[in-house]
C-alpha cells in the first residue's frame, strides 16, 4: 500500500516538474523577443516576465524536481529494484539523470536572465524547449514498456520526432516572419 501511495506522490511531481520546464522555456522566449521591442514596452514586459519565472521556478519547478527525487528513490527503496536494478531502470535513470542537467542548463538561463543577459535568441530558445519533450518520451516509454528492444524502436522514433519538430520549427518560423 505504501508503494502505490509513493507511486502516485512521484507521478504528480514528475507531472508538475515537466510542466514548470516546459513552461519556464516558454517564459525564457518571451523575455527574449521582448527585447525586440521599443522602450517602455521592453522594460515593462521584460519585468513581469521576470516575476513569472522566479515565481515558476523556485515555487513549482525546484520544489517538484527535489520531490521528484525523493519519491522516486522511495519507491526503489520500498521494492528493493536495487539489487540487482533491471536493465529498464537503469536506462531511465540515465535519461532522468539527463533531465536534471537539463533543469540545471534551464536554471542558468534563468539566473542570466534575471540579471538582464540574453545569450540565446527566442529560435534557439525554442529548439531547447522541445529538449524536455525528448526526455519526456524516452522516460514514460521506458517506465510503461519496460523493454531494451522497445527502448531501442523508441529511441529510433525519438530521433525521427525530433527531425520532425526541428522543421516543424523552422517553418513555423517561416511563417511568422512572413
Amino acid at each position: 500500500m505504501d508503494y502505490l501511495y509513493l507511486k502516485a506522490l512521484h507521478i504528480i511531481f514528475v507531472v508538475t516538474w515537466f510542466a514548470g520546464l516546459f513552461y519556464i522555456v516558454r517564459l525564457f522566449i518571451y523575455f527574449a523577443e521582448a527585447s525586440e521591442k521599443p522602450e517602455p514596452e521592453r522594460s515593462i514586459l521584460q519585468q513581469q516576465f521576470s516575476i513569472m519565472q522566479k515565481r515558476l521556478w523556485y515555487g513549482i519547478t525546484w520544489p517538484s524536481a527535489v520531490l521528484t527525487l525523493i519519491f522516486g528513490t522511495s519507491i526503489v527503496v520500498t521494492l528493493g529494484l536495487y539489487d540487482p536494478f533491471p536493465s529498464w531502470l537503469l536506462w531511465k535513470l540515465s535519461f532522468v539523470l539527463g533531465l536534471y542537467v537539463y533543469h540545471f542548463l534551464c536554471h542558468s538561463i534563468f539566473k542570466q536572465q534575471q540579471q538582464g543577459m540574453l545569450k540565446y535568441t527566442s529560435t534557439q530558445l525554442r529548439i531547447w524547449n522541445e529538449v524536455a519533450t525528448l526526455f519526456l518520451i524516452s522516460i514514460v516509454f521506458l517506465v510503461v514498456l519496460k523493454s531494451a528492444l522497445s527502448m531501442v524502436w523508441g529511441i529510433i522514433g525519438l530521433i525521427l520526432f525530433s527531425i520532425i519538430l526541428m522543421l516543424a520549427i523552422r517553418i513555423y518560423k517561416r511563417v511568422r516572419e512572413k
